[in-house]
């Protein structure tokens, strides 16, 4: 599955989407391997850069430098699922890269000359956003079923622990990690399984160092709002953020089914607005008590999840916690109240955002199918935002589908465009926007001072100057790309986890200042 589309509940229309995107032929690339440097196993790594998800990297690439970009090394990607070979986006600490591909494998790499120091194989497929972590000594991380944790130096599995309860649900995230802590949840999918009945998403806190549960929160009601048998929803599917005081904040995926079952249009088997779905939670760490939360899109017709890592960035001394998901809106929230501050349209959009309220509040006579929707199930933000303090980069995914009936969505259109775009902090208001007239952003932007990174999924990777939007520099990737880039000092990493077209080969590629 794509970093931007991988889970969330979109089902056998996103493997027709999928396929019809795949058709796209892409150039192929190749790269050389440089000597290596001494590596250190200290520190803490995560796939957004740091436990404020806000993946803005420090180093020298910069507006004046980004052209220098020259192709170091590359890694084969061989992993086999639905999905591609990868999907998440690695973490880097000490000069070792970590990487999870889409049969739930980890390896650590040698972030200078691309060489494999050790590789723990578990062969079992995922559908992705997957990845891991590390901390304290160990890379945490998690298969289609269990966490685990495995010795950061030699990749020697420490312990496992099974989180799912049924063959309903699954695991697709990189954990979080936070004072001894490691945090995972559970979603209702997984690859035999697409958000069927009595599938839960359960966050699980659990010891750091022997697995032990903790404590869980169930992110919807084990009762699924009164028929296990159809419903199901909810579930993480990105690393939650941790501000350093003891809370943690996580946004949550979509209820189903979606926009119906036989008998049940409109999401009529789930009345209400199925909390806590759609929604940001901030919650104390140590406890799992909540704090707060805010629902983004109550009684989810389209599996608009609210998804996304949230992000915390102080706005002139206003702790604000800004997130994004496939419902097309960007939001800020008040850390400490969860009170809205602003929101944001992006991308198309083609007035079906209040569909969910009037199916809730049984007004169902305006909604007169069929009728083609923006965003679609793969619209709207799917992948990971960031930001540079004064603005926020989000990707974003142009593509409708068609809503049939109340119990049915189909998928119709060819359409696949992206942008890029820019959002001012402070009040949301759009700097500037850059177009794919024909490649979904299904991967999350990068930021590295005064330049973000943006990969689409024809395979392309894209650098623009982050006040301007003027594009600074792009490359060509051997396969396409579904996943954002990490940047560690001098050295971009971008996989090309898709093979869409005959010939071309899956790889991880590292783009170095001066190569």
């Amino acid at each position: 599955m794509m970093e931007g589309t991988g889970g969330r509940g979109y089902g056998r229309v996103a493997l027709a989407l999928l396929a019809a995107i795949a058709a796209i032929t892409l150039a192929a690339g190749c790269g050389s391997d440089s000597s290596a440097k001494p590596i250190s196993f200290n520190g803490n790594a995560y796939p957004n850069g740091d436990a404020a998800n806000t993946r803005n990297a420090s180093g020298p690439i910069e507006s004046s430098t980004v052209s220098e970009l020259e192709t170091a090394w590359t890694l084969p990607l061989t992993a086999e699922s639905s999905f591609g070979a990868y999907a998440s986006t690695p973490a880097v600490s000490g000069g070792v890269l970590y990487s999870q591909d889409l049969e739930s494998n980890v390896q650590a790499i040698n972030l200078e000359s691309g060489d494999v120091l050790w590789t723990k194989k578990y062969e079992f497929a995922d559908q992705g956003p997957n990845g891991v972590i590390a901390a304290d000594g160990r890379v945490y991380g998690g298969t289609p079923t269990s966490a685990f944790a495995l010795d950061q130096k030699t990749g020697k599995q420490l312990w496992t622990v099974q989180l799912t309860r049924n063959e309903k649900e699954g695991i697709d995230m990189a954990p979080g990690y936070a004072d001894g802590m490691v945090f995972i949840s559970t979603v209702p999918w997984n690859a035999g399984s697409y958000y069927e009945g009595g599938g839960v998403g359960t966050l699980w806190a659990l010891d750091a160092k022997t697995g032990k549960k903790l404590w869980h929160f169930d992110t919807v009601p084990k009762s699924l709002w009164g028929n296990p048998k159809i419903n199901s929803g909810g579930g993480l599917w990105y690393t939650p953020a941790f501000d350093g005081k003891g809370s943690m904040y996580f946004g949550v995926g979509n209820p189903a089914p979606f926009p119906g079952a036989p008998g049940a249009p409109w999401g009529s088997s789930r009345p209400g607005p199925n909390l806590y779905t759609d929604s940001i939670v901030k919650m104390d760490a140590k406890t799992g008590k909540m704090d707060w939360y805010f629902q983004l899109t109550p009684h989810d017709l389209y599996d608009w999840d609210l998804q996304g890592p949230p992000m915390l960035i102080d706005s002139g001394g206003r702790e604000l916690v800004l997130a994004a998901g496939k419902s097309g809106f960007v939001i800020a929230l008040d850390a400490e109240t969860g009170k809205l501050v602003w929101k944001r349209e992006v991308g198309r959009h083609n007035g079906h955002d209040e569909d969910g309220a009037l199916a809730m509040q049984g007004d169902i006579a305006k909604l007169k199918p069929p009728f083609s929707i923006f965003p679609g199930t793969l619209g709207g933000v799917i992948a990971p935002m960031s930001t540079d303090g004064t603005h926020v980069f989000v990707p974003v995914v142009n593509h409708p589908v068609t809503v049939a009936s109340g119990e049915k969505i189909e998928e119709t259109s060819p359409e696949n465009a992206g942008e890029v775009v820019a959002l001012d902090v402070k009040d949301g208001s759009i700097a500037w926007k850059h177009e794919f007239p024909t490649a979904p952003a299904f991967g999350a932007t990068t930021v590295s001072n005064d330049v973000v990174f943006a990969t689409t999924f024809d395979g392309e990777v894209h650098a623009f100057e982050a006040s301007s939007g003027r594009q600074l520099w792009q490359e060509q990737l051997p396969a396409g790309s579904n996943a954002g880039v990490t940047i560690a000092g001098d050295t971009v990493v971008a996989p090309a986890g898709i093979a869409s077209a005959e010939g071309q080969t899956p790889e991880i590629v590292a783009y170095r200042l001066g190569g």
